[in-house]
């Protein structure tokens, strides 16, 4: 079993597939998942999206430069961390939100000590903003917020349960892929992750699993070691 994992989110674990905004039953859903794993004792960081507020320059921001761009989905991703924070206060867990994208009263600077220092008082750490430069994804992000909270293994938590050979919506023929290096992945130009996050992991010797969040209990699954999802791996 892990004992310390990064979680990277979509926004739409906040809204449902292809939702705006906020919805209630999905956080509350969030939190009854994240629970089954806290009360393992288990060190959780989370990196979250910010689709539920902007899908993109491409599809909402035409016309935008990309780093004008980025710098609005980095402020989505405050927005939702915070959010994400409410909740969990709420429903009695310890949380706590870092960026050193915004100065806001809910919002801690990134430091490392800070960082140590509130995931030995089992609080759940929430990192917002993205890597605080636009031109990187939250993908990328997570990879090097993993990296840098000393995780076991990064969870990247979608809406399809693992990497497949070709699309499965278009492909009845389509098979799911249980294991695969990052070496390969990165060589095949798998799209479940910017290559720079495999890049960043594949150096730091961190492992990926992909997994369905909306398959109730997977989260907890991958947490224990089982069979679930696709696993991106180290070579050696």
């Amino acid at each position: 079993m892990y004992k310390k994992i990064l979680l990277k989110l979509s926004g739409e674990a906040l809204s449902g597939e292809g939702k705006k905004g906020f919805d209630t039953n999905f956080s509350n859903y969030l939190v009854s998942e994240l629970k089954k794993v806290y009360d393992l004792n288990v060190k959780i960081g989370i990196v979250i999206g910010a689709g539920n507020v902007f899908r993109g320059k491409e599809l909402e921001l035409e016309g935008f430069k990309t780093k004008m761009a980025d710098q609005l989905g980095m402020l989505g991703t405050v927005m939702n961390s915070i959010y994400l924070k409410h909740f969990l206060d709420k429903n009695g867990f310890k949380s706590i939100v870092f960026s050193n994208t915004v100065n806001l009263p809910s919002v801690m600077p990134f430091k490392y000590d800070l960082v140590d220092f509130y995931f030995e008082q089992e609080y759940i750490v929430i990192f917002a903003g993205g890597t605080s430069n636009p031109l990187f994804t939250t993908d990328t992000a997570a990879a090097l917020r993993a990296v840098e909270m000393d995780a076991e293994i990064l969870i990247k938590a979608t809406k399809v349960n693992g990497i497949y050979n070709k699309d499965p919506k278009e492909f009845p023929d389509s098979y799911k892929i249980d294991k695969i290096s990052f070496s390969d992945a990165i060589s095949q130009d798998i799209k479940v992750m910017d290559t720079e996050a495999f890049s960043i992991c594949q150096r730091n010797k961190l492992p990926i699993i992909i997994i369905n969040f909306f398959d109730k209990g997977s989260l907890l699954k991958a947490v224990k070691g089982e069979e679930i999802g696709t696993l991106v791996y180290p070579e050696d």
